[in-house]
């Protein structure tokens, strides 16, 4: 059973993925990184004995740590953490436990760079519809909570990335896009290893929208036309993310608790009464 400052494996797997989602810190050492380089999704890594460095920026925030196997490194690390007042727990069983669950892992090696405030900086065309608003939602719900987006002109995607060490994304010839007929969203979800049932038919969906292919899932109409009327409401692209962003949240809880879920009217328990 777990004691009064871990987490099970099942409690935050139900938060993985939406807004709700504690800071999740990987304090694993070197060693035992590299013999599993993946992550929890969502998660960074940081040096276990200077987990006090990182005090101001969780104030305020629950904190979930984890190590191998859930045991001294977090214990410890989760421990010092409340003494500074932090609401911190450690994930029960650790890494290993997330794994051998059966639980998507983001593989390292395919993150991109981190600029010097420790996050992931992606660019893209302006004037986003789907896929530029999707994949920044999937990355920021999966990847890196803290990923900073840049919108420029589309002829600049490549220049802008050069300059400031940005990784472009959902343009052509680049790593991060479609592929075949799938969106970069699909890419993302692949290269990084996050595949879910859940993430799946959400895939479907935007792939659906963004292709203009809406009889491959009936929901995409809706997509498209939320996006279009968000595109209008906004002139700025990260007021816009900022918008579609529970849009996004909402379809993920649908695809992944709500699908059988249907709604008439009038309701079951008063047609008898009409």
């Amino acid at each position: 059973m777990a004691s009064f400052n871990e987490i099970s494996i099942a409690t935050l797997a139900r938060l993985v993925g939406t807004p709700d989602c504690p800071t999740l810190l990987d304090l694993r050492i070197d060693q035992d990184f590299a013999d599993d380089p993946h992550l929890v999704p969502g998660a960074y890594r940081y040096p276990f004995m200077n987990v006090s460095d990182l005090v101001d920026d969780l104030r305020g925030k629950p904190v979930i740590v984890y190590c191998q196997k859930g045991l001294k490194i977090s214990q410890g690390a989760a421990a010092i953490l409340r003494t500074h007042g932090i609401q911190a727990d450690s994930l029960e069983g650790g890494q290993f436990a997330w794994r051998d669950a059966g639980h998507p892992m983001v593989l390292a090696r395919n993150l991109p760079p981190l600029d010097s405030a420790g996050r992931t900086v992606w660019v893209t065309r302006h004037r986003p519809k789907i896929d530029r608003i999707a994949c920044p939602w999937l990355i920021r719900r999966f990847i890196d909570p803290k990923a900073q987006f840049l919108f420029v002109a589309p002829s600049q995607v490549t220049n802008v990335a050069e300059r400031f060490n940005a990784t472009p994304f959902d343009i052509e010839d680049v790593f991060w896009t479609h592929r075949g007929d799938r969106c970069t969203f699909d890419t993302m979800i692949a290269a990084f290893g996050i595949e879910n049932e859940a993430l799946a038919r959400l895939a479907k969906i935007v792939r659906a929208a963004d292709t203009n292919n809406h009889g491959l899932a009936p929901e995409a109409a809706g997509l498209l036309a939320v996006s279009l009327g968000l595109s209008r409401m906004h002139r700025d692209d990260l007021a816009q993310l900022d918008a579609a962003m529970p849009v996004y949240d909402a379809l993920y809880r649908w695809a992944r608790d709500a699908t059988k879920e249907g709604h008439d009217w009038p309701a079951a328990a008063v047609k008898g009464k009409l």
